[in-house]
């Protein structure tokens, strides 16, 4: 039988420099759990599966907000697994994400990897609303297959809108059904893992990072407005984790310099 569930995470600076959560609602298979973050001046969240999912048929959300001000950091404690319905006519599964980040504020959405089993089907929307003045840290990473099996069909979209207005539509399909092409050297070249890093930050109205390559696999691209792009291609998980790990150390250097100077 499918699963429709919705877990909920409100952020809310609390006047002392520190962040509250009091919405923290878990839903169907999304158990949240608050843990401890390394810095004191972010609330953290971290997502534990309770059953597995998504299975075929099952209709999953998670909805984080950060309010004024707010510092929350959301990451996961395993890797997310697509895998078939229980039955033939059990149908795609959907998991929608949807951030919204107010003036002022920080999010970090940090999952660990999506992993698409053979059989699955899977339709994910991630959907980001941001203030002007919002600051998002964004990775997304794909794993196709697991060890020794051929990827499930996967599709992929993220939006991100600040102050309004699109600042990045994006989409992607993978696996069977997919058109033509996906797992072709123009697009994955043999590769398994593919991912992405976002980087919204009002630092950047004084000088986004260039365009430049992360290796022979990954790119940095600077967006039309404050915000950078990294995508990247790898053999496994573990490579892909090293690479965008790497570039988020420089991206956040980088902005940092950006608002001392």
């Amino acid at each position: 039988m499918s699963v429709t569930a919705t877990a909920r995470i409100r952020a809310v600076a609390d006047g002392r420099g520190a962040t509250s959560l009091p919405v923290l609602e878990s839903g169907g298979p999304l158990a949240l759990r608050r843990t401890r973050s390394p810095d004191a001046a972010f609330a953290r969240v971290t997502v534990v599966g309770a059953m597995s999912a998504p299975l075929g048929g099952d209709r999953l959300a998670v909805e984080a907000r950060a309010e004024d001000g707010a510092r929350v950091s959301v990451d996961s404690a395993a890797a997310t697994v697509a895998l078939p319905g229980a039955g033939p006519d059990a149908g795609p599964a959907s998991y929608d994400v949807r951030l919204s980040v107010g003036e002022g504020a920080e999010l970090h959405w940090l999952p660990e990897q999506l992993v698409s089993a053979y059989g699955s089907e899977l339709d994910m929307t991630t959907r980001a609303e941001l203030a002007s003045t919002a600051r998002l840290v964004l990775r997304e990473e794909q794993v196709l297959g697991r060890q020794g099996e051929s990827t499930g069909r996967l599709s992929t979209r993220l939006t991100v809108r600040r102050a309004g207005r699109p600042l990045l539509d994006q989409q992607t399909a993978y696996g069977p059904g997919a058109p033509g092409g996906w797992d072709g050297s123009a697009v994955l070249g043999g590769h398994r893992a593919v991912g992405q890093l976002l980087l919204v930050d009002p630092a950047f109205e004084g000088g986004v990072p260039a365009p430049r390559l992360l290796g022979p696999t990954a790119a940095l691209t600077p967006l039309a407005g404050p915000a950078v792009l990294v995508t990247a291609l790898a053999a496994d998980a573990r490579l892909l984790r090293a690479v965008l790990d790497e570039a988020l150390k420089v991206l956040l250097k980088e902005s940092k310099a950006l608002r001392n100077a």
